[in-house]
């Protein structure tokens, strides 16, 4: 019994070899496969939303993911956020600068019948 199982053993592993490296069906060993690239679906013409990044799948790698891919999506990211806080922070200084003016204006602003007595 022991004497079949490392003779099929042999066999599998041969079997296996011939068609890693081209035996039997004359197509030679096996086609090279071009490795699996991110293709961005962050779009580059608006701000990402979030379906946007809920939609990001990045490819399988020997260990893991490429970490090229996974740095530019990193920095696309990082980009959009801080440009989004710049805007937010021009925004609320606007805001509060409008407010001061309202309240400054609303303080100054004569009681109505008050403003001609003469």
């Amino acid at each position: 019994m022991f004497l079949f199982l490392v003779v099929a053993l042999a066999v599998v592993v041969a079997a296996v070899t011939l068609a890693v490296v081209g035996g039997g069906e004359g197509q030679g060993p096996l086609p090279e496969v071009a490795p699996e690239r991110l293709q961005d679906p962050l779009p580059p013409d608006r701000p990402v939303g979030r379906a946007d990044v809920d939609a990001l799948r990045f490819p399988l790698a020997a260990r893991g993911y490429r970490m090229s891919d996974v740095d530019d999506a990193l920095s696309r990211l990082g980009a959009e956020l801080a440009e989004r806080d710049a805007r937010i922070s021009d925004l609320e200084s606007a805001l509060a600068g409008a407010r001061a003016a309202a309240h400054h204006v609303s303080m100054h602003k004569p009681a109505p019948g008050q403003g001609e007595q003469q």
